[in-house]
């Protein structure tokens, strides 16, 4: 699978960088195969464990900011059309503060951001990433910063953790590591040309915010910790599978870490329970279709929706028979994606 990424702002760029007011990038969401869920560090966003994720194309969001000082006193922060309030609010200038500081930016500075996404918000589909990794690459070519690829997945990963990935195309790894410089993503190599048919039950926000189901896992799921000690073993599997072609090795194991992921919400005090009726019963049909020779195999992230590994060459199968079989979901199919991509002024 060969997928395009930005890996770094070029030379010629370099001079008109220094000088941009106005910057507009879109990126992609990437779901995770080998899953990041845990801090160790939350305010920089340092994982538990390393992960790794499959970039998705048609879910990106788009986002523009511009340093024209907001609506004169802060900034001015639209989502979808409308204005954002309260933590959506909070967590883009947070970011944009740090922005501001790396850029020798005073805060009066404030900034307009427009963001369009078509990923449903916070529903477990990975809008964060997308978002993030999106005003990551605005803000930081409006502010005039010359970042290559390392150092925009680092500053992704300071918005959302799962950000970092998004930046980059195709199949990728979050190096856990230590500190703020030695987290961050990188891609992968991968024989497959993988897919995902995404089967949405249910888009709406979820009842429990991802920050505060890991916060709780980590603090009280007797079970969080041998699944941080095996996804170490599984990552290393799952890199070897996916170098080596192995779909079938490759989809048992990403299957094995998401359930075990949610194993440990459950067991969490109160537990975190994402799943639905339709959550179980498509997790049953997966099952049987792979024991009726369709490679599918399951994942999960922090919401009631299914994501489901496949290939390409089997992809429009699997979806049609989980449509078939769940006509209330959304059930599409989704291939790599590309990474972080610029719009030319003027374009």
């Amino acid at each position: 699978m060969s997928v395009d990424y930005v890996d770094s702002v070029d030379s010629t760029d370099s001079a008109a960088a220094g000088r941009a007011r106005t910057a507009t990038a879109s990126a992609n969401a990437n779901i995770a195969l080998i899953k990041y869920w845990g801090k160790t560090d939350a305010r920089l966003h340092l994982p538990t464990t390393s992960s790794l994720s499959l970039t998705l194309d048609e879910t990106w969001t788009t986002t523009t900011v511009s340093f024209d000082g907001g609506d004169g006193v802060q900034d001015v922060v639209t989502i979808n059309g409308l204005r954002a309030q309260g933590t959506a609010f909070e967590r883009v200038h947070r970011f944009l503060s740090l922005v501001r500081e790396r850029a020798g930016l005073g805060e009066a500075e404030a900034a307009s951001v427009t963001s369009t996404s078509m990923v449903p918000l916070a529903a477990g589909l990975a809008s964060s990433a997308a978002g993030f990794a999106a005003l990551a690459g605005a803000a930081s070519r409006a502010a005039g910063l010359d970042l290559d690829a390392r150092g925009l997945s680092r500053l992704a990963r300071r918005g959302s953790g799962s950000a970092s990935r998004s930046v980059f195309g195709g199949l990728v790894r979050w190096n856990r590591g230590t500190d703020d410089e030695t987290s961050y993503a990188e891609p992968v190599p991968c024989a497959l040309d993988l897919a995902m048919v995404v089967v949405a039950l249910d888009t709406g926000p979820k009842a429990v915010s991802s920050t505060e189901a890991m916060r709780r896992t980590m603090r009280t799921s007797p079970l969080y910790p041998a699944w941080v000690e095996a996804s170490a073993t599984e990552l290393a599997e799952a890199l070897a599978a996916a170098e080596a072609g192995d779909l079938e090795r490759l989809g048992a194991v990403a299957e094995a870490n998401a359930l075990g992921m949610h194993a440990t919400m459950v067991a969490a005090r109160p537990p975190v329970l994402y799943w639905r009726p339709g959550t179980v019963a498509v997790l049953h049909e997966v099952a049987t279709l792979r024991q009726a020779g369709l490679p599918v195999w399951a994942t999960m992230d922090a919401g009631p929706n299914v994501k489901v590994l496949t290939d390409t060459a089997h992809a429009a199968e699997a979806a049609a028979a989980l449509g078939g079989l769940f006509p209330e979901a959304s059930v599409t199919v989704r291939r790599g994606g590309e990474g972080i991509r610029y719009e030319q002024p003027g374009s």
